[in-house]
């Protein structure tokens, strides 16, 4: 990594700044253009916009397309001469968590310095601020040394299942991955530690009976799920950066009739990847307590966690760098989410995650972005391109 001088990122943040308002409408017809993540034909919708706006900046493009979830769109740019000598990745993606209808009662609008709308923050604002920082680099007439390429999924907010493919064999190509999802906090600490993710449901056969007249003949689906439940929690280790919480549980017919039949959803969270191991071990040894009760486990982990290597460390030192040069101060955060730099981070890519928009309330109605940071965010994605 080398430095450039001071002049470059006042450069990148003032020509940043002069296309504020820019970057507000272009956010508003991405918010506009919904694309929850099981809805194919939505999320390709947005695709083919984010792909226009790609191309319109001299980007070579391509749509990937998927059978079952929304196309991934592939834009890269080269601004130096010569060959590149290596590729950078931004990563991020399309799809937001909100149905079909929600902009109606939820629309896009601009008041107290933010804007607000389903996707704003997580991570529509995101999108913009790559196609912003593309517009800096070339108006302040950077040469980058490296290819840049911008990976955009679409099922992100449900696992990545289709997309960890494309995800994992670009990341492999690269010096570094930088991910646009959401800072963290009002002062936008970027995430350079992120829990890993598991995924699990726990799905319990009993036998039915009249609860009143021979429970005995029964196996209660419901009081098996609940010792598993039990014995589940006992895995939680806070110290150790390890939660396994019940989230979802269902089971049972009617109040006199011993259930048959009962299920629990299980988001599990560990910091470390050899954690990671015997978690799954400890899911899948499940056995069932209660004699003629049987249990089944499907899923399980999903995510490796994002670790803070040397690697990160150095990034993110970096980072924080340019924008002191700017000016701005810069922090850094772990966090209990995970994201698609979980997966470009266990491959050994030093990744630099949280380095989207500025805002608060991701996947709720108070869902905004500060409209005053985009263009630091802009700068900053631009001058860690222009440098690394």
């Amino acid at each position: 990594m080398t430095l450039r001088s001071k002049p470059l990122m006042m450069s990148l943040l003032r020509h940043s700044r002069d296309r504020q308002s820019e970057m507000v409408r272009l956010l508003g017809e991405f918010v506009r253009c919904e694309s929850p993540s099981h809805n194919k034909a939505a999320v390709d919708r947005f695709a083919r916009i984010v792909a226009r706006e790609w191309r319109r900046r001299g980007a070579t493009v391509r749509v990937l397309t998927q059978k079952k979830r929304g196309d991934l769109v592939r834009a890269e740019l080269w601004l130096g001469e010569g060959k590149p000598d290596g590729q950078i990745m931004v990563l991020g993606h399309l799809d937001t968590v909100y149905p079909l209808g929600t902009i109606s009662g939820m629309p896009f609008h601009v008041t107290n310095g933010c804007a607000w709308g389903p996707g704003t923050f997580d991570m529509k604002g995101g999108i913009v601020l790559a196609l912003f920082a593309a517009d800096a680099l070339r108006k302040a007439q950077c040469k980058p040394r490296n290819r840049l390429v911008f990976l955009w999924t679409s099922d992100e907010e449900i696992g990545s299942e289709d997309s960890r493919r494309a995800i994992e064999s670009e990341a492999r190509r690269s010096e570094a991955v930088l991910v646009l999802e959401p800072s963290l906090g009002r002062d936008g600490r970027l995430k350079t530690a992120r829990k890993g993710v598991g995924m699990a449901e726990i799905v319990v056969t009993g036998k039915s009976a009249h609860a009143g007249i021979d429970p005995e003949n029964g196996v209660n689906a419901v009081h098996e799920l609940a010792l598993q439940i039990a014995r589940l929690m006992k895995l939680n280790d806070p110290r150790r950066g390890i939660t396994v919480q019940s989230t979802v549980i269902s089971g049972g017919t009617v109040s006199n009739v011993v259930p048959e039949g009962a299920r629990a959803e299980v988001d599990i969270r560990y910091a470390r990847m050899a954690d990671a191991r015997r978690l799954d071990r400890a899911l899948h040894r499940i056995r069932p307590i209660l004699k003629g009760a049987r249990v089944e486990v499907r899923g399980g982990i999903n995510r490796p966690p994002l670790e803070r290597t040397a690697a990160v460390q150095e990034l993110f030192h970096h980072a924080q760098s340019l924008m002191r040069e700017a000016g701005l101060s810069l922090n850094e955060a772990a966090t209990g989410g995970g994201s698609d730099g979980n997966l470009t981070g266990a491959l050994g890519v030093a990744t630099l995650d949280g380095l989207g928009a500025v805002g608060d309330g991701a996947h709720s109605p108070r869902e905004r972005v500060m409209i005053r940071r985009l263009p630091e965010r802009a700068a900053l994605l631009a001058g860690l391109l222009a440098t690394l």
